[in-house]
């Protein structure tokens, strides 16, 4: 028996325009794009309410917040995995990429635990069907870490990997230039300054040490694979250059206009934080995501730690920074699709997967009210 649902009175937000029609989902796909309103029986009305494409998380640190929902609480591994699951659709999201750090440089050693118990959750829920989204593995990799090749091997062949950062939280680099700011920040978290200093000049003399060896081991290592390669908090001309010559071609949360700029220059596809949106600017004081926009530095938003946020970040994107809102759109369904060479998804086309989003803004804030992945309800 055919598995048709037909979606009527809608505003369909495709790649150049938003018109009203109507979408018909059928085994899995869209199958049409309709003009008009349908009168088939068992149409259902969205009243006029927004149809996106689901959308697609590049980068998602939320299942480390489930696993410690606060300090000192850590939470059962694979609850904490159904719980991040259930937010990722619940906030439109249907390809979600888990962001696992691989790497520990001194005080985020229960990270390492999160990572190689989100890769067994993965390969123990996906085969069931119970997962709501679909769910891939982002590796961010600690380039100075001691632990973090070791860590690589683990998943260096595993087919859920579908992207690479080249990490590096040394302090007095990237998102952590600011090295008081830095200090202040681990002594929030308990730790002396004594401590603390004694462990920053041990990093920064790790860093040296480690930081180019492991860089060029680790992408000896994945090479085979082909996968995107994304730099992680560009903050120098410099490290761009080389990125680039390495054929990294992904700038991930530059923290400045000028690293933006330098990264645009040399072709790289320039992601941003769409909590840094939603919020009106960096929490760590870096450089405000809606400027990129207007400078037309942004081709993809990330959750990087709130779901919710990509889509209140879109529609404030469209009202507060003059680029429309299927071009909005497109950074968090086609664009990071193309990013992570998905043809099957990320636009409202006949013959794509149904993965579809229905919103209904709601004083500026647009509100998700029902979500389908291949043509069943999730959400």
């Amino acid at each position: 028996m055919t598995a048709e649902t037909i979606l009527t009175n809608a505003l369909l937000v495709l790649p150049d325009r938003i018109e009203p029609g109507t979408l018909v989902l059928r085994d899995g796909l869209i199958a049409e794009l309709q003009p008009g309103r349908s009168q088939a029986p068992g149409a259902i009305d969205l009243d006029g309410d927004h149809l996106i494409p689901g959308v697609i998380d590049v980068h998602t640190d939320n299942l480390e917040r489930q696993v410690q929902p606060r300090a000192q609480a850590r939470w059962p591994s694979r609850s904490a995995f159904l719980s991040h699951d259930a937010q990722t659709a619940a906030a439109g999201v249907t390809t979600v990429l888990d962001a696992l750090c691989l790497g520990d440089l001194g005080f985020d050693a229960e990270r390492t635990e999160t990572f190689l118990n989100g890769v067994r959750d993965l390969d123990a829920l996906a085969p069931t069907g119970l997962l709501k989204s679909e769910h891939f593995l982002h590796l961010r990799c600690e380039l100075p870490a001691m632990d973090m090749l070791e860590l690589v091997e683990v998943v260096a062949d595993h087919p859920a990997v579908r992207m690479v950062s080249l990490m590096d939280h040394t302090p007095g680099v990237g998102q952590y230039v600011d090295i008081e700011r830095y200090r202040q920040m681990r002594m929030r978290g308990g730790k002396s300054v004594s401590e603390v200093d004694r462990r920053m000049q041990e990093l920064i003399a790790q860093r040296e040490r480690l930081r180019a060896d492991q860089r060029r081991t680790l992408m000896q290592r994945i090479a085979h694979r082909n996968l995107p390669l994304a730099s992680h908090d560009d903050w120098r001309e410099e490290e761009i250059a080389e990125n680039a010559a390495d054929g990294v071609l992904i700038s991930e949360f530059p923290v400045s206009m000028v690293a933006a700029e330098a990264a645009h220059r040399h072709g790289m596809k320039i992601i941003a934080g769409a909590p840094n949106i939603v919020r009106g600017g960096s929490h760590s004081g870096n450089v405000a995501a809606a400027d990129l926009v207007r400078a037309g530095l942004v081709d993809v938003f990330a959750s990087d730690y709130v779901p919710p946020a990509m889509i209140e970040a879109v529609w404030r994107a469209a009202e507060e920074t003059g680029i429309s809102l299927h071009a909005a759109v497109a950074t968090i369904t086609d664009e990071p699709a193309r990013m992570l060479r998905m043809a099957d998804r990320g636009r409202l086309e006949a013959g794509l997967r149904a993965d579809v989003v229905r919103i209904r803004p709601l004083e500026g804030i647009p509100v998700v009210r029902s979500v389908w992945r291949a043509g069943e309800r999730i959400a």
